[in-house]
């Protein structure tokens, strides 16, 4: 397996990851799977902190995970939001922890501090990758999420890297 950053020919195993994603999990909230426009802005943004990693095996995108700008004002420019995705062909094998390891890495050589990331509950494999990870449970937003006939709750993971 390699872990590194994207490039466009990956954007649509990416969008295949994420879309299959969308339609039978709880671990995006997105209702329809966005255009590859969206992903195509990703990874060309040039906001400091953000990047796009994806994992390969035998060539193939098998996963990948993010950051990208908490939130919009300049006094967060120190914090970004973290995801991880797999195709379920790997899930529990170690790529996600192998894809934040190099996100992380990344995240401290751009001067980052902390590190945030949102899980819906249930997920105990989001929540122990990020525990193994050093992340810390902040809380819980109770029925933020309303997908599938049923609300959501979500953890808040932050991190905080110097």
């Amino acid at each position: 397996m390699t872990v590194r950053s994207a490039d466009p020919a990956d954007l649509p195993r990416i969008a295949a990851i994420y879309d299959e994603q969308v339609r039978t999990a709880i671990s995006t909230f997105d209702l329809e799977p966005p255009p590859l426009s969206y992903w195509e802005a990703r990874l060309s943004s040039t906001a400091h902190g953000d990047h796009l990693l994806v994992a390969t095996a035998d060539d193939e995108v098998v996963g990948y995970a993010y950051s990208s700008t908490y939130r919009p004002r300049p006094a967060y420019n120190r914090t970004r939001e973290v995801s991880v995705y797999l195709d379920a062909s790997v899930r529990g094998r170690g790529v996600g922890r192998a894809l934040y390891d190099e996100l992380l890495t990344r995240l401290r050589a751009d001067g980052m501090h902390q590190v945030l990331a949102v899980i819906a509950l249930p997920n105990d494999a989001s929540e122990a990758l990020h525990r193994a990870c050093g992340f810390s449970r902040l809380g819980v937003l109770p029925e933020v999420g309303w997908k599938f006939d049923r609300w959501i709750d979500t953890a808040l993971w932050g991190l905080t890297l110097e």
